[in-house]
């Protein structure tokens, strides 16, 4: 029988910590609390049916985090801990943000430990994390980003046994961290849809890993104002195929929500309910594994990355919620773009087929 979660054990647990509020810098700077402010005040309008088991963060330890980043770099982060500043032109440090960075990575670990631990349990989690990760690389930090997240929870799900995690990364931005800690290794695949060109200026279409990870690094680069009907052919022509080959034990999605059309930082054009859709289209192409009496997809781990037009965020968020629950019902419902489809533009056919002919190498795409 298909998995459908019982209703007496809540939808999805949900990483959330305080710690994460003060993080925040002394100027005005769009990484600020007020995010998870709003991301907060929307989970209260979600009616119980979208009832949630809070999962608490903690600390990641040395050796957790040494899976993904360099000794010398958490060396630096030990110096600036207590300390304010900033370790790049974007990124800033208040005295308790190497702490609210080391939870956030925990966090992110308590979040995959649920998950694979649990068979038949809630296998859905949303992490609410600050400071975001997945410009975090090995030996720095930027974008916004001290540690990598969702890095440093895959990294974790293999430590515990999974054979093959896939990180999902919708984030406007590339995620360079992500990619350059995985780009050799084959138990991890990594996809990014993102605007370029753009900030970091990293995601070509053929770049596509190194070594034994080559074919596991996954860029669908789009030029600026994708809409959802762009963002859905991406993922039905390139994403969603790969994913299902794959076959991943663990899916991570890096969830920005700053290709909405109202961020202050990009010039994509999604809306709320798009991101409903984009989780729904990636959902189901998982495929379905025998656990114990039941057949379910694997589980899905959400954690929170940019996003900063606060409305946006917030209803954003919601909307991914809903639809991963009704997805998990096996009934999806109100996941329909707000605006119908539009043709694509010659240069996003383009931009998609490219990095389809690139992917094509290693998977079948026809």
């Amino acid at each position: 029988m298909l998995h459908s979660h019982n209703a007496m054990q809540p939808a999805f647990v949900l990483v959330d910590d305080t710690l994460f509020d003060s993080h925040m810098s002394e100027s005005v700077h769009p990484e600020r609390p007020e995010r998870l402010h709003a991301v907060r005040e929307a989970l209260t309008m979600l009616s119980p049916r979208f009832a949630s088991e809070t999962l608490p963060a903690r600390d990641a330890t040395h050796d957790e985090l040494l899976r993904v980043h360099t000794e010398s770099y958490m060396t630096e982060l030990d110096q600036a801990a207590g300390l304010k500043g900033h370790f790049d032109g974007d990124t800033y440090y208040a005295p308790t943000s190497v702490a609210a960075a080391r939870r956030a990575a925990g966090g992110a670990v308590a979040l995959a430990e649920q998950l694979v631990t649990r068979p038949g349990g809630t296998n859905l989690g949303f992490a609410l994390l600050r400071p975001p990760g997945h410009h975090a690389t090995p030996d720095h930090a930027m974008g916004f980003c001290i540690l990598n997240n969702a890095a440093v929870a895959a990294a974790h799900a293999r430590a515990l046994g999974l054979e093959r995690v896939a990180i999902v990364d919708w984030d406007v931005h590339h995620g360079n961290g992500t990619e350059e800690i995985f780009y050799a290794d084959p138990g991890v695949l990594y996809v990014s849809i993102h605007q370029a060109p753009f900030y970091p200026g990293t995601g070509a279409a053929a770049d596509s890993g190194r070594g034994d990870g080559v074919g596991y690094t996954v860029n669908v680069p789009l030029s600026a104002n994708a809409d959802t009907a762009v963002y859905l052919a991406a993922v039905d022509r390139v994403i969603a195929p790969i994913l299902h080959q794959y076959a991943p034990d663990l899916l991570l999605i890096s969830a920005g929500f700053d290709a909405h059309v109202r961020d202050p930082l990009a010039s994509m054009r999604l809306e709320n309910k798009s991101y409903g859709a984009l989780y729904e289209a990636l959902y189901r192409a998982l495929p379905h594994r025998q656990v114990g009496d039941t057949l379910q997809r694997p589980g899905v781990g959400v954690l929170l990355e940019g996003g900063y037009d606060l409305a946006a965020l917030a209803g954003s968020f919601q909307a991914t919620i809903e639809t991963a629950v009704a997805c998990l019902d096996g009934r999806p419902e109100g996941t329909a773009p707000v605006t119908p489809l539009t043709p694509l533009s010659p240069t996003h056919e383009a931009e998609i087929e490219r990095a389809r002919a690139n992917q094509r190498r290693y998977w079948h795409l026809d």
